[in-house]
């Protein structure tokens, strides 16, 4: 409708191109440039960005196993696991690795030891019912503590100081957000919503001094933050979405002592780091991202008293098998109730 000029006036005012014109067809040609290459380029408002490059730390498997959830204990060991063949694993100080527990029902996804040494796991089952289960540190004694029977899709879950459990509900879409953020009281008696109406809640963590909920939303590329009046009450005006991402999609997240928030990017094979009031401020990136390399990244975890961080991830497109990579952080880890 807005345009007003005659077809031969327009025609007049159209510039000729000599197909014979190598240089004038160069320059019509969309081309990659090194920021573009790849399936997962760093969107530009994030190129500038400090940025440290992850190196290889261990080899879980040459298949793609699909880890998630990594947590230390007490000891130094690295509780990991695999979500679709349902293991629990642990890998020593010394560099052995063993499997745990086994629970191809319960597809764990998240892991978090209690202060009593107890292995806490949130699964997914399939996908329209999951679980909280507890295992002794030697894998023995399961023990329900968020039954199937609810109704939850549990995808990772976090301690507060009270010994209190936030867990995402990965449940919903971008055009159904029916998932949220829910918190089981330190007696197992009850679980409470803390933020509803989200669209695959994936991510949990909490701020150093506990009174910060953070929180990503899978389907909507969203990161949430929640300043608490009670563990389950926001403040007024205390909710935000302060970032919202480009491309797929914030996975797993962990803070440290400075109240940093660090969020695994699935399928970008990089870890991106905020302030405490949500601004981005640096990132880890995983080496060969660039040609397609162990995009599927989803979780990691600070090893505690240190800023080294572990960070799981499998390469299905290039074919490198499942591996655990080491980077250092901001500052150290927040320190988890585990170790409290």
């Amino acid at each position: 409708m807005g345009d007003t000029e005659q077809p031969e006036a327009a025609a007049n005012m159209t510039p000729m191109i000599d197909a014979s014109d190598d240089q004038t067809n160069a320059g019509c040609r969309l081309m990659y440039t090194e920021q573009t290459r790849g399936l997962a380029p760093i969107p530009p408002a994030e190129q500038g960005l400090p940025t440290a490059v992850a190196e290889p730390f261990f080899q879980v498997s040459k298949g793609l196993s699909a880890l998630e959830g990594p947590a230390f204990d007490r000891n130094g060991n690295l509780m990991f696991v695999d979500v679709y063949d349902g293991n629990v694993m642990k890998l020593t100080p010394e560099g052995q690795l063993s499997t745990l527990y086994n629970d191809k029902a319960l597809c764990p996804a998240g892991v978090a030891i209690h202060r009593d040494g107890r292995i806490f796991l949130g699964g997914i089952g399939n996908f329209a019912a999951g679980a909280i289960v507890s295992i002794e540190p030697d894998g023995s004694n399961p023990q329900v503590i968020v039954p199937p029977a609810a109704g939850y899709v549990v995808d990772d879950l976090v301690f507060d100081s009270k010994g209190g459990i936030y867990f995402t509900d990965f449940k919903g879409s971008s055009t159904e957000p029916c998932g949220g953020v829910y918190y089981v009281t330190p007696d197992s008696a009850l679980t409470l919503p803390v933020i509803p109406k989200m669209a695959a809640a994936n991510g949990v963590a909490l701020s150093p001094d506990g009174s910060v909920l953070w929180a990503t939303e899978f389907c909507n590329s969203r990161l949430l933050r929640v300043e608490l009046a009670t563990p389950v009450l926001p403040k007024p005006f205390g909710t935000s979405v302060p970032y919202r991402f480009t491309g797929r999609a914030p996975d797993s997240m962990r803070t440290d002592a400075n109240g940093n928030v660090y969020v695994a990017m699935y399928l970008q094979a990089r870890v991106l780091v905020f302030n405490p009031f949500g601004i981005p401020i640096g990132q880890i990136v995983l080496p060969g991202r660039e040609n397609n390399h162990f995009l599927k990244l989803t979780s990691m975890a600070f090893r505690p008293g240190s800023r080294e961080m572990v960070i799981v991830a499998r390469d299905e497109i290039g074919g490198n098998g499942s591996m655990i990579f080491r980077a250092e952080g901001l500052a150290e880890g927040t320190r988890m109730y585990s170790h409290q």
